[in-house]
């Protein structure tokens, strides 16, 4: 099994998939995490680079087996020309070919993940040789479910990653991002993401899961 995960964000991986990471890896499978945002020293060059280390510690504790930094910059995709931006994707899936891949949330509030989702599904169709067999969207605590009110922008999930056995090590996955961790009630705290964990577990008879929204499966 080949997994490819597109992260708008360095941990955004953690926060949407990171038990469903750790569930692949312990299964025997391959691992690909992109980054769309890579691109260092744009805005606050310090606190990049200290999240650019939590991440390389993160994926090091996770057995991540493929890095992909894709050569933008957070909050500026926008100024990118198309045809790079979608090749970047074309290059990455083609590179993994995976079985599964997972998006963030196109009705997430943040335009980073919106464009994200749009790279990636030019680079999807189901035309292609490498075309995966399944992508999932995922959700973002902080993103997923907080803008504007409308049917698009809803996330309803209609699968469900058991990952009873792995809550505890995705939690220890994010403590790796203190820069990015606040106190709870915030959105962004390990209590929150263990709750929401338990949540989405008690929705489906189990412990704790990670939700999904499947976009495409071909069989």
């Amino acid at each position: 099994m080949k997994t490819l995960i597109f992260a708008p964000h360095r941990d955004d991986e953690i926060i949407g998939v990171g038990g469903t990471i750790l569930k692949r890896k312990a299964a025997g499978g391959f691992v690909a995490v992109a980054i769309v945002t890579a691109r260092k020293g744009e805005v606050l060059p310090e606190s990049t680079q200290r999240i650019h280390e939590e991440m390389l510690s993160c994926h090091s504790f996770c057995g991540i087996d493929k890095l992909i930094e894709f050569p933008f910059a957070a909050n500026k995709l926008e100024q990118f020309s198309r045809l790079e931006f979608n090749k970047a994707f074309f290059d990455a899936v083609r590179e993994v070919e995976p079985d599964e891949v997972y998006l963030p949330f196109w009705g997430d509030m943040q335009k980073d993940h919106q464009m994200t989702v749009e790279g990636a599904m030019v680079a999807l169709r189901q035309k292609y040789p490498f075309a995966p067999h399944r992508i999932y969207a995922y959700e973002t605590l902080s993103e997923t479910g907080i803008n504007t009110p409308a049917i698009n922008n809803a996330f309803v999930p209609n699968v469900f990653e058991d990952i009873s056995t792995f809550l505890e090590c995705k939690l220890k996955a994010m403590s790796f991002f203190q820069s990015q961790l606040h106190p709870y009630p915030d959105l962004r705290s390990l209590e929150t993401i263990r709750a929401l964990a338990m949540f989405r577990g008690a929705t489906v008879n189990v412990q704790a899961a990670e939700a999904f929204m499947l976009i495409r499966e071909i069989k």
